[in-house]
């Protein structure tokens, strides 16, 4: 018994300091046994007192950050005492999901470091906190408490203090570079880790009056991309969050860094991860690869004939022909890069082959290309009355502006073309600053100018071809018809401008021209001869398209229910757990063709966009429209085809190359449904 007596007085002894020091004990309630708070403090004889707050919840329970979310509340003081500066320590908090409401917070033991002044000579301390704490339900509990600041802090509070305060983010350190932009109701953020990212997550500090989901977050090597829907949290019309400054929480794995961003007009992507060094790679490859695109061709060809027409194939007249066509190319991709520039500047929408929406250029580039055509013929050449008199459409002049403008007419015919590399430097270039989209442009000239320079380089490559003789005219008239079908081609893209009337009647004046011109040069004998072979030509591939009909009508019938591309479209599909096919194309995009006969029109491909939980979404760019360019500068990109898949799987969607490959579409469809 004495025993028993001796160690019950000396374990009361062991706890009178913590009776003694500046602390609450720990507090509960008899409404909430499932948390229970300590405070504790330290005074310091400035008036300045260092409290923590200690939550401990049960397991399965939570309480709240400082945002929450699109629920609870979170923790608050009603001071007693007079405090006249509040510094409150919110540690990097966690995210919960349930039954679609995304919440921040904290589960099990979490302190919280504040920071007070007070008057001078104030004693106490005290006050009720309101603590949210949920599980199935949600319970909000008060918790009065009183603190002797007279008493001594309790043990190791100075350790517990800096603990406390090394669970806040950083202020730097653990990204160096952070974008937001907003349209549309869409908020994207960018930032740049140069180490990379493992499981990175972002907490919003949510503007009132706002609404954020989730944020669907991906990694692009050393870039965080992430995209938020914004509402006004009533299912209306999303609040305009342009020019806001945005405070969030950035963390990866233990390591987080609190920052305030300004929301911008501008939507980052993930391009901008490149580098600039590598977007000008991308714009070399790019710019190479726009030469073996069908839009080039004509101009190609044509090239060719003016160098086997050339008699004397001087390597310095070679390499000076090839060098002064470069040239155009470059200058024409800096003529783009002062169009872009200026579209940029004056707030509007930049794209590439934008000029192609325009009747008027669309015109314009037809009768350059019909003069071409008739020229190749040999009805007429032009003369440019100057020192350095030359044939502008003839393939064979001597001087230099012919071969300048062969060079600039190749440009202007890419440019409603698409090939790998080209979207991913473009959409770098075009929301990079200028002097990075001036370099962006000068590379596509560049690569578009090497197959034209490695000839300058080497100009004996062309004695490597065929002397002239009499087969050149034969050549000519090929080159001619080739621009000619260009020329119609054109045409064709007024359908949508001028009517179908219309359009047929300028393509059979053109042809009715052109066979005026053959009889008035060549003699009444080749019109007829034309005319023949054109009567010829049109009655075989009507016939053979009437005896072929049964076995291309089916497959090359496009089956798939198209529906209106539209950003609320994407959202209730996803919303109904269904995947998403978009495609984004346009008339003049010769790209867009041929992934749509090559691809889109297959059996399996058709059958499989028309599923009962995939949804067909279709935009049409072949006039301005300002849904599409919102549409396609939100995903970074400037140029069609544009394809995107969504799904379960896919949350976030996943682009397509602007070439489509039959079996990746099918497989990125198939993986959206897991």
């Amino acid at each position: 018994m004495y025993l028993f007596i001796r160690a019950l007085a000396f374990s009361l002894c062991l706890g009178l300091p913590a009776s003694w020091a500046a602390d609450s004990g720990w507090l509960t309630s008899t409404q909430n046994d499932h948390a229970q708070v300590q405070l504790s403090a330290e005074s310091a004889e400035s008036g300045t007192v260092r409290l923590l707050l200690d939550v401990r919840l049960a397991k399965g329970w939570k309480t709240y950050w400082r945002s929450p979310g699109e629920g609870g509340i979170a923790p608050a003081i009603q001071w007693q005492t007079p405090v006249e500066y509040l510094n409150w320590g919110w540690p990097t908090p966690q995210r919960f999901d349930v039954a679609s409401i995304s919440t921040q917070g904290y589960q099990g033991d979490t302190v919280f470091p504040l920071t007070l002044r007070l008057p001078k000579n104030e004693s106490h301390l005290s006050g009720t906190l309101t603590l949210s704490t949920c599980s199935n339900v949600c319970v909000l509990t008060d918790f009065p408490f009183d603190i002797d600041l007279t008493e001594p802090a309790p043990q190791n509070f100075d350790h517990a203090f800096s603990r406390a305060m090394g669970s806040l983010p950083l202020e730097e350190g653990v990204f160096s570079e952070l974008q937001a932009g907003y349209l549309g109701g869409e908020l994207r953020l960018s930032a740049l880790r140069a180490e990379g990212w493992q499981k990175p997550e972002i907490f919003f500090d949510v503007p009132e009056g706002a609404n954020f989901s989730k944020p669907q977050i991906r990694v692009d090597g050393t870039r965080l991309l992430a995209t938020v829907q914004v509402t006004d949290g009533w299912e209306g019309s999303a609040p305009d969050m342009n020019g806001q400054l945005l405070s969030l929480v950035i963390s990866d794995g233990d390591l987080s860094q609190q920052a305030a961003v300004s929301v911008s007009h501008a939507i980052p992507n993930s391009t901008s991860s490149l580098g600039l060094g590598s977007a000008l790679l991308f714009a070399l490859m790019g710019g190479f690869i726009l030469n073996l695109m069908p839009c080039v061709l004509p101009v190609l060809a044509m090239k060719l004939g003016s160098v086997l027409q050339m008699e004397n194939r001087a390597c310095a007249v070679v390499r000076r022909q090839f060098l002064v066509s470069a040239s155009g190319i470059l200058v024409s991709f800096w003529a783009l890069a002062g169009l872009m520039t200026t579209l940029r500047l004056s707030q509007q929408a930049v794209g590439w082959g934008i000029q192609f929406q325009s009747p008027w250029f669309i015109g314009l580039m037809a009768l350059v290309t019909a003069v071409f055509s008739a020229n190749l013929f040999g009805f007429f050449s032009i003369h440019l009355g100057s020192r350095a008199t030359t044939q502008l459409a003839t393939a064979g002049g001597q001087g230099n502006s012919s071969h300048f403008w062969q060079g600039a007419f190749a440009t202007l015919l890419a440019t409603p073309c698409s090939a790998p590399f080209l979207g991913t430097a473009l959409a770098f270039a075009l929301a990079a600053p200028l002097t990075d989209l001036w370099l962006v442009f000068s590379a596509l000239g560049i690569g578009m100018s090497l197959p034209w320079l490695l000839i300058a380089a080497f100009p004996a490559i062309a004695r490597l071809l065929p002397k002239p003789g009499r087969w050149m005219n034969r050549l000519r008239t090929v080159l001619g018809v080739m621009m000619l079908a260009s020329c119609l081609w054109l045409l064709s893209l007024l359908l949508v401008h001028i009517g179908t009337v219309a359009v047929v009647g300028l393509a059979v004046a053109l042809l009715l021209v052109m066979l005026t011109l053959t009889g008035a040069h060549y003699g009444r004998r080749a019109m007829l001869t034309w005319s023949a072979v054109l009567l010829l030509t049109v009655g075989v591939a009507l016939t053979a398209g009437a005896l072929t009909a049964n076995g291309w009508r089916s497959p090359m019938t496009d089956r798939v229910a198209w529906q209106p591309l539209s950003e609320q479209a994407i959202v209730q599909a996803l919303r109904e757990n269904k995947r998403l096919f978009i495609d984004v194309t346009a008339d003049w995009c010769v790209t867009c063709k041929a992934n749509k006969y090559n691809v889109l029109l297959h059996d399996d491909v058709q059958q499989a966009l028309s599923q009962p939980d995939v949804v067909a979404l279709r935009g049409d760019w072949t006039k301005p429209s300002t849904e599409i360019n919102e549409f396609l500068q939100k995903r970074g990109a400037v140029a069609v085809p544009f394809n995107q898949i969504y799904g379960p799987g896919l949350p976030s969607g996943e682009v397509l190359s602007p070439l489509l490959d039959r079996q990746t579409l099918l497989n990125t469809l198939s993986h959206a449904k897991e």
